[in-house]
């Protein structure tokens, strides 16, 4: 187990709106903590880092040197020799993590979170992050649901080659709904490409629902908090995509007492095939990146008709109709290039399949929105909304 930190999500906010203020005026939290009971910052952490590089662009490397076959963004390249090379620059890689925990009085207000790291996985060096309300206390006899997260891969994408559950948009999401639906989130991180490509992310995610069973009652605010009876699997972009795996491998009972999948959360899932859609097609540059990723996440010689991307096609995907899914939640953002596939995914996993979906459009905003963007703004408020609704809708039904 690691250690136990103690957040106000009141607390989060300010110092996001702090940091984001693109005018560079008044900060209004100035002044105020951002954290009850701990102090606690954004501060940069050099997670799944190898070594520094850097290539100027006008030289070409000596042919008996390894050379870049694929570069994203800088962060991650794949060379010649199938080697991987990724940045060590921490700011690359920035995670929320606690500096100086002091414990305080163990006063809390209503609004918040505790929240742990632990190690899920050994093996692979896999961590997950632990969120539950902090007014929850002895007297309160209710458990709350279970949100199984899976994050995506951070602000440009990332495609199961990027991202953490420690990053600050993955954490501050998580943050939210541990506070506001409420719940008890468990924030999983899996194993990314292309050191390990699909479909390690999506067995991770099985794997990780396993020991989510396993630690029911070891874990002590899983043990006395959590409803085991009232699980939701979610995640977005890639996540959201693991997220569909998981509900599908599993369906509702799929993983034994005392386990039972309510729901599925997906969020701007990533979501590809071979043929272009109409969004796609008007914005070229976008599906091109979709493109690289895809060549670096996916087995090598597959195309994105791959039954782990392009998740209504293939015979996979039609042996969804003999599976008791949980009903499903897809949540679409207006001027996210894969709004189209979504929405496909959830005409066909409703009209062909039989599936109880929800299908949602959030207007003015990306790819990924809950984790890239403020995660207080209108869009997001909005989202919280959907999501809760969804929760208390299907958390009892058969």
């Amino acid at each position: 187990m690691g250690d136990l930190y103690i957040v106000s999500a009141a607390g989060l906010r300010c110092g996001l709106s702090g940091r984001n203020d693109p005018s560079g005026g008044h900060d209004p939290c100035e002044g105020k903590l951002l954290v009850r009971c701990s102090t606690s910052r954004l501060r940069t952490s050099p997670e799944h880092t190898h070594q520094v590089f850097s290539q100027h662009p006008a030289m070409s490397p000596p042919s008996s040197e390894p050379h870049v076959v694929e570069d994203i963004r800088g962060l991650v390249q794949l060379m010649s020799d199938g080697t991987v090379r990724r940045s060590a620059d921490p700011s690359s890689f920035p995670a929320v993590v606690a500096d100086d925990v002091d414990a305080g009085d163990g006063d809390d207000d209503d609004s918040g979170v505790e929240w742990k790291d632990v190690t899920w996985h050994r093996e692979h060096d896999l961590n997950a992050r632990l969120y539950r309300p902090g007014h929850l206390g002895a007297a309160n006899d209710a458990r709350i649901p279970v949100v199984a997260y899976f994050h995506g891969g951070g602000a440009g994408g990332g495609f199961f080659c990027l991202g953490s559950g420690r990053w600050p948009g993955p954490h501050a999401w998580c943050l939210r709904l541990a506070s506001e639906l409420p719940a008890v989130v468990v924030s999983f991180d899996y194993r990314l490409a292309p050191e390990h490509r699909l479909p390690a992310a999506i067995d991770d995610g099985a794997s990780a629902m396993a020991w989510l069973r396993a630690s029911a009652a070891h874990d002590p605010w899983l043990a006395d908090d959590a409803d085991f009876a009232r699980v939701f699997v979610s995640g977005a972009s890639a996540g959201g995509n693991v997220a569909h795996h998981v509900a599908a491998r599993f369906g509702k009972v799929g993983l034994g007492a005392p386990v039972r999948i309510r729901g599925a959360l997906l969020l701007t899932p990533a979501i590809a095939g071979v043929a272009r859609t109409r969004a796609e097609a008007a914005e070229p540059l976008t599906a091109d990146m979709i493109d690289k990723y895809a060549r670096l996440f996916l087995p090598a010689g597959a195309t994105r008709e791959h039954p782990a991307i392009n998740l209504t096609g293939g015979p996979e995907a039609a042996a969804l109709g003999a599976v008791a899914m949980a009903p499903v939640l897809v949540v679409a953002a207006e001027r996210d290039v894969l709004r189209e596939r979504q929405a496909e995914y959830a005409r066909r996993m409703k009209g062909e399949w039989g599936k109880e979906v929800e299908y949602v459009e959030v207007a003015g905003v990306g790819h990924g929105f809950s984790e890239a963007d403020d995660p207080w703004t209108q869009q997001a408020d909005e989202l919280v909304r959907i999501v809760r609704r969804f929760v208390v809708k299907h958390m009892d039904q058969e």
